[in-house]
C-alpha cells in the first residue's frame, strides 16, 4: 500500500494510531480469553483451547490495526484560511467542511495510553446539534493539537472589559474531595455496583450460588437487618466508587484566562481533558447546589454560553462545568471573576416571592406523596392488611420529607437584577442560581394557569441561545414579575402589556 505524503497543505493523523488501536483491541481480547478458553475446554483439551483463542485473539487484533491503517491512510485535514477540511474514507469518501468564523470549541482529550504517547483527539465543533457540527481528528500529537487550539480560536477581537487577571483563575484543592460522597453519584453507583455482581454471577452461572450464599450470612438476622446492610453495603460500594470518579475526572483541575479572552479548564487523572471557552460567547454562570452538597455549605459553577458542543459525548463529560463541588463563598467568587464583576452576581440579594407560592408548592408535594398513599390505602382495604400498614409507614415517612422539601423550594425562589445580569433562582433537590446577561435575553415567555390567576401569580422564562436556553422565575407576584422582565430587558415585554391592557 502506498504511503506517499499528502500535498503540503493537507496533514495526515499520527501514525501511531495504528499502534493504539493494536493495543486497546489487544487489551478487549484479553480480558475474552479466560472465559472463551474455558468454554471451549468442554470439546476440546486445554493446550488446543489455548492455541485456538491464541491463533482468534492475533486474527482479531491485526483486522483492527489493518482497519485503522486503512483509516490512517485515507484520512486527511486542511486549515485554510476560511476552512477547516476533513477527508476520510476507503470505497464511501466523506468530504466534511467548518467554516472557522463558526468554530466555538477546539477541546483535546487524551486517555492514559494516548498521554503515555504524547498524542490528543481534537475535537472542533461549532456548538450546534448534529454530527456534521463537529470534527474529530483522532490522534494528532500533542503539540500539534495545542497549535490547532490556538490557530482555531485565534480571534482578532480584544478581550472584554474588565479589571480582573489574566493566568490562573482557580485551581485544584485536595480539600474538595469531601463534597464527592455526598452527590446523587455515590447511590447510583453503589446500585449499579450490586447490579453488576448479580449480572456477572448470572453470565458465569452462578447468581444462585452467590444469592445462596448471602442467604447462609444472614441465616439468623431478621429481614429488617439483612436489608439495612445490604443497603449500607451499596452504599459503601458507591462512596468509594464516587470517590475514585472525582479523582478520575478533576485532578489536576486548573481554569485559566488566556490572552485574548478565552478561560481554559483541564483536568482529568488517567484521561486528561482541555476545555475551551471564549469570553465573547459567555452569557453567564449557574451556581448550582445538588441537596447533599448544599447542606455542607457548597455549589459547583457552570458556563451558560453559546457554541459549546452540545452532542452526547460532551454532555457527559460536565462539559461546562467551571468549577467542581467547591465552597460556595469560593463558587461566588469565581462567577465575580469569570465575569469579570467586582461583585458577584450569584450572591446578590434576591427578591422573595408570594407566600402563595408556599401553599402550592406544599399542595403539589402533599399531593405527590399522599396519592400512592391512598392507594395503597384501597388494596389494602380490598386485599390485604399488610398494605394498609406499609400505606401508614410510608405516610409516617414521607409526609414530613414532603413539607420539608416544600418548604425549602419556596425559600429558594427569588429572583433580581444585579447589574448587567438577571438571577433566578429556583429547586430543591438541584437548587439552581442562574446569573443570565441581560444583553442575552432574545425573549419572554409569560405563564399563567387558572390557579396563578387566583392567587396573583405568574411564572416567566427569559428564552436565550445560551445554557439551557430559557431560565424562569416561578410563581412570582404578578406585577411585580411583569414589572422585573420589562426593567431588565427594556423594550421587549412592554408591546404585549400594552396590547393586553388595551384589550382589557
Amino acid at each position: 500500500m502506498s504511503t506517499v505524503a499528502p500535498p503540503a497543505d493537507w496533514h495526515r493523523l499520527d501514525p501511531r494510531t495504528v499502534l493504539v488501536t493494536a493495543l486497546v483491541v489487544a487489551g478487549v481480547v484479553a480480558g475474552a480469553a479466560i472465559p472463551v478458553t474455558l468454554g471451549l475446554t468442554r470439546w476440546f483439551s486445554l493446550p488446543v483451547a489455548v492455541l485456538q483463542v491464541l491463533a482468534g485473539a492475533a486474527l482479531v487484533v491485526g483486522a483492527a490495526a489493518g482497519a485503522d491503517r486503512v483509516r490512517w491512510h485515507r484520512t486527511r485535514y486542511r486549515i485554510g484560511q476560511e476552512r477547516v477540511d476533513l477527508h476520510t474514507g476507503l470505497l464511501l469518501v466523506k468530504r466534511r467542511s467548518l467554516a472557522r468564523s463558526r468554530i466555538r470549541t477546539v477541546d483535546l482529550t487524551a486517555n492514559l495510553l494516548l498521554r503515555l504517547l504524547g498524542l490528543v483527539t481534537v475535537r472542533i465543533g461549532t456548538g450546534e446539534q448534529g454530527s456534521e457540527s463537529t470534527l474529530e481528528l483522532d490522534p494528532v500529537t500533542r503539540t500539534e493539537g495545542e497549535r490547532l487550539r490556538r490557530l482555531l480560536l485565534e480571534r482578532a477581537a480584544t478581550a472584554p472589559p474588565g479589571v480582573h487577571r489574566e493566568g490562573e483563575l482557580a485551581v485544584l484543592d485536595p480539600r474538595w474531595i469531601r463534597y464527592a460522597p455526598v452527590s446523587f453519584v455515590a447511590p447510583m453507583l453503589g446500585g449499579a455496583a450490586a447490579g453488576a455482581v448479580m449480572q456477572v454471577s448470572d453470565w458465569v452461572g452462578a447468581q444462585g450460588q452467590v444469592i445462596e450464599w448471602v442467604g447462609d450470612r444472614f441465616r439468623e438476622t431478621p429481614l429488617l437487618w439483612v436489608v439495612i446492610v445490604l443497603v449500607l453495603a451499596a452504599l459503601v460500594a458507591g462512596v468509594v466508587g464516587a470517590l475514585g470518579l472525582w479523582i478520575e475526572m478533576w485532578w489536576n483541575y486548573r481554569l485559566e484566562r488566556e490572552p485574548g479572552g478565552t478561560l481554559r479548564v483541564r483536568r482529568g487523572l488517567f484521561t486528561s481533558r482541555s476545555i475551551s471557552v471564549e469570553e465573547a460567547r459567555l452569557r453567564g454562570v449557574d451556581l448550582v447546589e445538588p441537596l447533599g452538597v448544599r447542606l455542607l455549605g457548597a455549589a459547583r459553577l457552570d458556563a451558560i454560553t453559546t457554541g459549546l458542543a452540545k452532542d452526547q459525548e460532551a454532555r457527559n463529560a460536565d462539559h461546562n462545568t467551571l468549577l467542581p463541588a467547591a465552597p460556595r463563598t469560593r463558587a461566588d467568587a469565581l462567577a465575580a471573576d469569570v465575569l469579570r464583576e467586582a461583585d458577584t452576581p450569584t450572591g446578590a440579594a434576591l427578591t422573595p416571592h408570594p407566600r402563595a407560592a408556599r401553599g402550592r408548592r406544599l399542595r403539589w408535594s402533599l399531593a405527590a406523596v399522599l396519592g400512592p398513599v391512598l392507594i395503597l390505602t384501597l388494596l389494602g382495604v380490598l386485599l390485604t392488611p399488610v398494605l394498609l400498614w406499609i400505606a401508614l409507614g410510608c405516610a409516617v415517612v414521607a409526609v414530613p420529607v414532603a413539607v420539608v422539601l416544600a418548604l425549602d423550594a419556596y425559600r429558594a425562589l427569588g429572583h433580581t437584577l444585579s447589574g448587567r445580569y438577571l438571577v433566578t433562582r429556583s429547586g430543591t433537590v438541584r437548587r439552581s442560581t442562574a446569573a443570565l446577561e441581560r444583553a442575552g435575553v432574545i425573549g419572554w415567555t409569560v405563564k399563567q394557569s387558572v390557579f396563578q390567576r387566583r392567587a396573583g401569580l405568574l411564572t416567566i422564562t427569559a428564552t436565550t441561545a445560551a445554557g439551557g436556553g430559557a431560565y424562569t422565575a416561578y410563581d412570582t407576584d404578578a406585577s411585580e414579575g411583569l414589572g422585573f422582565a420589562a426593567e431588565a430587558v427594556p423594550g421587549l415585554l412592554e408591546p404585549f402589556l400594552e396590547r393586553s391592557s388595551k384589550d382589557a
